[in-house]
């Protein structure tokens, strides 16, 4: 828009240059902030209708709980190590292609090893009010990563490296030329998936490391539905961001667990926590293989269990 009224304006140069009377200045429209608040469209509200359905029938069966874990929820060094094995070397999505110069990197530890830059990015369909919720909740979340991790983990408002999106049903042109520019190579899969994505998928993160080193992540982006319920929304923030970071498989036997499909806990338990300060212990290497590092992880996980070696 900008572009169009720099050259209108040119045009009226000429215009004055070549008449000997000087038009009367007409006024024009400021240009619309960018990415200023467009109301969502009845198929947006429609599906946000139906995850508020979601969530009520999860809480209804005593799902998405937000107590990180209790009495009911054992699990020892032996249950960490495993779990850690599972969810910390192994892909959710291991021939998932983001980019073009990704790789499989399952069987390796892959995280950061530079500082880790959160970007809050909205389409135009996020409420204000609902903007500033997200922002605060990505801020809080993230300085309790880099507390647990004790790597650098911090939120900037431009040259992030870990984009956080929030956009509706509306916002997929937005989303699909922002990724364009932030990963020139990615797959017109992943930007489909981005584009139409299911109604079963309400989140996801894509951490891409370089050819040289697939597993020593240099770039994420995550996608989270803005039709979701506050619940639901805070769930993905968790999950997603960590997963991020590296901790980016789920599994059926984790518990207390967000890395977990059953949706038992919607937000990071004192058991996910504990597999984020392994994930970036210093006694891991990025790269590292599962065989190599077990004997590391089992040392690790009973320091953290204060069971005896």
């Amino acid at each position: 828009m900008l572009g169009v009224v720099s050259l209108l304006a040119l045009a009226n140069c000429d215009e004055v240059l070549n008449s000997s009377v000087i038009p009367e200045p007409r006024p024009v429209a400021p240009a619309p902030a960018p990415n200023a608040y467009v109301p969502p469209s009845a198929a947006s509200q429609d599906l946000a209708r139906f995850y508020q359905r979601v969530e009520r029938d999860l809480l209804t069966r005593g799902m998405l709980r937000t107590d990180g874990g209790g009495p009911d929820t054992p699990f020892d060094a032996d249950d960490l190590a495993r779990n850690f094995e599972t969810i910390a070397f192994y892909s959710e999505y291991p021939d998932h292609a983001v980019a073009v110069a990704s790789r499989q990197t399952d069987g390796q530890l892959s995280r950061w090893s530079g500082p880790v830059r959160v970007q809050t990015e909205f389409g135009p369909s996020v409420l204000p009010a609902t903007r500033t919720q997200d922002i605060a909740e990505v801020e809080t979340y993230s300085a309790r990563l880099a507390k647990l991790t004790g790597h650098p983990i911090s939120v900037v408002n431009r040259r992030g490296n870990f984009h956080v999106f929030f956009a509706g049903k509306d916002d997929s042109a937005y989303v699909v030329s922002r990724l364009k520019e932030l990963i020139p190579g990615i797959s017109q899969e992943s930007l489909k998936l981005v584009a139409s994505p299911r109604s079963d998928i309400d989140c996801f993160v894509f951490a891409l490391g370089n050819s040289s080193s697939p597993y020593r992540y240099v770039r994420a982006v995550t996608l989270i539905r803005t039709e979701l319920p506050d619940l639901l929304r805070r769930s993905c923030i968790h999950e997603e961001i960590a997963q991020g970071l590296g901790v980016s498989n789920d599994s059926p036997m984790a518990r207390p667990s967000i890395f977990n499909d059953d949706d038992e806990f919607a937000l990071l338990t004192s058991h996910d926590e504990k597999l984020l300060t392994m994930l970036y212990d210093p006694r891991l290497e990025p790269g590292v293989t599962v065989d190599n590092a077990r004997p590391v992880v089992r040392i690790i996980a009973r320091e953290l269990m204060g069971q005896s070696l």
